[in-house]
């Protein structure tokens, strides 16, 4: 039997084809269908010392949701996965499954993983149209405040886990819109802004307050939140400093951080001006810069907006690129060119203070850095022009201070970002944790919902025990 499922082959998802899709916002992925869920399911060999289920970030129960599926309980299967992940249609969607559960899976070592994330999405998607909306048991009221700042990935996870466990919570969040970068970082296409609404829905439902143009650190100090009866804080702020270049000319009309052009985009609907009156730029000829997750998705949203050129420049080979392989995949065959081992060196412009291009320099591989990838040398000589009328510098971002600075008692590290313990979340401030972007840096959705999951069972023993 074995044997046979690991011969089987993987049940593929439907797509939008890449000359459909790269002119709209419309979801890539279809999603399947209830028999293509099940034929998929049947293949995993619910092995007794399962690795996926080490490999998760949250620990979910992965073969037990799976089993549920072959059986045809797909509302059996959600209520599991929603004991430790309380986003799965994010999840199913955004998470880096290759390198994660599907990379533990034992069938992958021969043939194919188990589709986790796409089991992982048909549940959610499942219950959000055919189920009956009933909630998951919640403990009996303790009486206990906690404020969770930021409602990205990380503070949703925390809001859910503590709202289960009898506590009341409030999320507060800067913008006009819950989600964090769910909702201003990660495209229509990959993720559809309903479904961030719908699990934002699913906690409002449970219990969970929501306060949204709440700027923590402007309107109200952590101080001030303790003084207002909040028994634990939890900060989950994310990392969304823009982060540029240096390099002569950025200061040339046409030259956009990955941050505002995506939430432009995004959390403010450009995409859809003028019916949305968000204007955005729209260029001709464009040129990303950086190659991980967030460069894919500013590729490829100036591809959508009707750009005729759209490349990726970045300073290393192909191996290096941080971004997942589905997301290069898709950008690829979407028309979008990769400039690799490339390196921009200045922005060129015209008299009226305009882009018009950028000068680069060839790279090639020297020894490896401390990040212990191969470190880009400069080929002398080997500079190139390429024409641009749009730049979107996604090269990483950094700390936002805006909260750190007005609370002098939370440590922070020589980059500006908070020193939190790795296990528990807990800061230098009696009662405020903290966990996501905010601690580690830029990094995935899933493991800042695993660094919320930590910190909301330390804050339940607090909250019963005392720090």
């Amino acid at each position: 039997m074995a044997k046979n499922k690991e011969k089987a082959g993987r049940v593929a998802m439907p797509e939008q084809p890449p000359e459909v899709r790269k002119r709209n916002f419309d979801e890539v992925p279809l999603g399947y269908t209830v028999a293509m869920a099940q034929e998929e399911a049947a293949r995993c060999i619910q092995c007794k010392k399962p690795g996926c289920v080490t490999g998760c970030p949250v620990q979910v129960d992965i073969p037990g949701f799976i089993r549920m599926v072959t059986e045809g309980d797909f509302t059996g299967a959600i209520r599991y996965i929603w004991s430790q992940n309380a986003l799965p249609a994010v999840c199913g969607r955004v998470c880096p499954q290759e390198i994660q559960c599907e990379g533990e899976c034992v069938l992958g070592k021969k043939g194919e993983p188990i589709a986790i994330g796409n089991l992982e999405r048909f549940c959610a998607d499942y219950e959000r149209e055919h189920g009956t909306g009933a909630l998951p048991p919640q403990a009996q009221s303790t009486g206990k405040r906690i404020a969770v700042v930021g409602s990205g990935p990380s503070g949703l996870t925390v809001a859910g886990d503590l709202i289960r466990k009898g506590h009341d919570v409030t999320v507060m969040e800067a913008f006009h819109k819950p989600g964090g970068v769910l909702a201003y970082g990660i495209p229509e296409f990959r993720l559809p802004k309903a479904i961030v609404a719908q699990e934002v829905n699913f906690l409002e439902r449970q219990g969970v307050k929501l306060e949204c143009n709440m700027v923590v650190g402007r309107t109200v100090t952590l101080d001030e939140l303790f003084e207002q009866g909040y028994d634990a804080i939890y900060l989950s702020v994310g990392a969304g400093l823009p982060r540029f270049m240096n390099i002569p000319g950025e200061n040339l009309i046409g030259i956009l951080s990955a941050n505002e052009y995506l939430t432009r985009a995004n959390l403010m609907k450009a995409y859809k001006f003028p019916d949305v009156d968000t204007p955005i730029p729209k260029g001709k000829n464009v040129i990303v810069l950086g190659a991980g997750n967030v460069a894919m998705d500013s590729a490829r949203t100036a591809m959508r907006l009707g750009a005729e050129t759209v490349r990726i420049v970045y300073r290393r080979s192909r191996e290096e690129m941080p971004a997942r392989a589905a997301e290069i995949h898709h950008a690829e065959e979407e028309g979008i060119e990769l400039f690799l081992l490339s390196n921009p060196v200045r922005y060129l412009g015209d008299d009226k203070g305009r882009l018009t291009g950028m000068e680069c320099l060839k790279m090639e591989l020297g020894e490896p850095d401390d990040s212990g990838r191969r470190r880009p040398v400069p080929v002398k000589g080997s500079e190139f022009t390429l024409d641009a009328d749009l730049v979107v510098v996604a090269v990483g971002s950094g700390a936002n201070p805006l909260l750190t600075q007005s609370t002098p008692d939370l440590g922070l590290n020589q980059w500006g970002y908070i020193l939190a313990d790795p296990q528990t979340g807990k800061t230098t401030k009696k009662g405020v944790w903290a966990g996501g972007d905010i601690v580690t840096g830029a990094a995935t959705v899933i493991l800042a919902m695993g660094a919320g999951r930590s910190a909301a069972d330390d804050i339940h023993k607090y909250l019963e025990w005392g720090w």
